[in-house]
């Protein structure tokens, strides 16, 4: 796919870096950003050499890199749909996938089980990073593609008790499998202890792995082992096993989980941050008191709010919350959700304060956690970069606008490595968006969660115009695998 030259004019340009905007002209040629200057002050000659590029007057309108949502679950979906619609409706323009310990390589199955069965079930079929990473190159998605390589799915491909930890031999295969991963461009190790497929890891067994990939430069993921009353020393294991392991450390969707929880973001941040001095820790977050994965009893106490978003056996239910289910059928909550089970649900587990507090806290970047192969997806599949701006920016005034987009674009690709992406700035890839900062917002919500967010007006990927609001998606995709570095 060639990439028309493209001169963006009078656009107020959010550069990703933190840096205040400033109104002027992006002229993006091929798949790179060629030039940045003030109104009418890009050199003529450059636009002669490009062929005279078409102009498009964006007065009033925001230039921003494009969005990288650094806590996806897309592995498969980049291949089933490439189009990618929920993400490039929002702006986004990379994803981070093999999130949680879950990653499509190097399992090879026609029956994932949980939590692999989030990625679906028809793509476990990439022996290796290597063969995921061509499999993306050939799809062509509409948008850019980054992974981890998964714990997880290395313990489900590599070990034959999953109750115990890996012994020497085991290590040894999840090793070379991780070394494989960072030969092919993967980002780094993610881990996911919190389920109960590696809850049996031990400290020893994540080190051996995660040692490799820090000597190739990569980082470490994890979703910890407990995000509820242990969080405390659940954050501290995952800050050694990274600072052992010589990695930087991402700690995925930082929440308080659970009532008795609520407000704890006032001790964890403060540990996060005393930590921090001592190593690298950043962490993601997306923006609602809902999170949502598989159906598991231990997360239905009968206080919160359960939305159903998928089951096996009783898929009549979905889009119902679990409270009136139980009612229904005269039995506890947890009785429901063993009956509804295997399935995924909607947990509306936090409190909007510390929401809040994560979301402005300076180590925090944005990923959508969005589950491409629920029946009925959480609404941050399609919507959490827009209600990022809407909610937090534009209505409550927590962010300032460049610290938001910086949150979204500029700290994400240093975060995790994504040289020369995340921030305008010439020679740098030329993915971009362009948004109306009056009106962006996100439509979707638990009712209708698939809902096209408004206020985007138009999306390029490597140069490439993929997403205009009048049309939605152009057909011309031009994402790609992105390697480390």
């Amino acid at each position: 796919m060639s990439a028309k030259a493209t001169l963006l004019k009078n656009a107020s340009i959010v550069d990703g870096t933190g840096a205040p905007a400033w109104t002027g002209d992006l002229l993006l040629a091929g798949d790179t950003i060629i030039a940045l200057a003030l109104p009418g002050e890009i050199d003529q000659r450059l636009l002669q050499e490009h062929g005279n590029p078409q102009a498009i007057d964006c007065t009033g309108l925001v230039a921003a890199p494009g969005f990288i949502d650094v806590h996806t679950h897309d592995d498969a979906a980049a291949l089933d749909k490439p189009d990618m619609l929920p993400k490039l409706s929002q702006g986004v323009t990379t994803v981070v996938v093999g999130n949680c310990g879950i990653s499509l390589a190097p399992v090879v199955t026609d029956a994932p089980a949980a939590p692999l069965s989030l990625l679906g079930a028809r793509q476990f079929r990439h022996a290796t990073m290597a063969a995921y990473a061509q499999a993306v190159n050939a799809a062509q998605p509409g948008v850019n593609v980054a992974a981890l390589l998964g714990h997880t799915a290395l313990r489900m491909r590599h070990m034959s008790d999953l109750s115990q930890p890996a012994n020497a031999g085991e290590r040894e295969a999840m090793a070379a499998a991780m070394q494989e991963a960072m030969d092919a461009g993967a980002l780094g190790l993610s881990s996911g202890v919190f389920y109960a497929e590696a809850y049996a890891a031990d400290m020893e067994e994540l080190v051996a792995v995660a040692t490799v990939a820090a000597r190739n430069g990569g980082v470490y993921a994890t979703h910890i082992r407990d995000e509820l009353a242990g969080i405390l020393p659940a954050l501290q294991e995952a800050a050694q096993t990274a600072k052992q392991s010589g990695l930087p450390l991402v700690l995925s969707h930082h929440k308080c989980a659970g009532p008795a929880n609520w407000g704890r973001t006032q001790e964890t941040l403060p540990l996060i941050e005393k930590m921090a001095k001592e190593q690298d820790i950043s962490l993601d977050v997306y923006p609602y008191t809902a999170g949502s994965t598989v159906l598991r009893e231990d997360l239905v106490d009968g206080i919160i709010d359960v939305l159903i978003t998928g089951s096996q056996p009783h898929p009549e239910m979905v889009g119902r919350y679990i409270a009136d289910i139980a009612r229904e059928w005269s039995v506890s909550q947890q009785d429901a959700c063993r009956r509804l089970m295997p399935g995924g649900a909607c947990y509306f587990q936090m409190r909007e304060d510390d929401v809040e507090r994560v979301i402005t806290h300076p180590l925090s970047m944005i990923g959508s956690d969005g589950l491409p192969h629920d029946e009925r997806p959480h609404p941050r599949l399609w919507g959490a970069f827009p209600r990022v701006l809407a909610c937090y920016w534009r209505e409550k005034g927590l962010l300032r606008l460049e610290q938001a987009i910086h949150k979204m674009s500029g700290l994400s690709a240093m975060r995790f490595r994504l040289q020369g992406r995340g921030e305008l700035k010439a020679g740098y890839a030329a993915d971009v968006v362009l948004f109306d900062p009056k009106s962006v917002r996100d439509a979707a919500t638990f009712e209708a969660p698939v809902q096209f967010s408004e206020g985007i007006e138009k999306v390029w990927v490597n140069g490439v115009l993929s997403y205009t609001a009048e049309g939605r998606a152009t057909g011309d995709r031009a994402g790609r695998f992105l390697r480390r570095g």
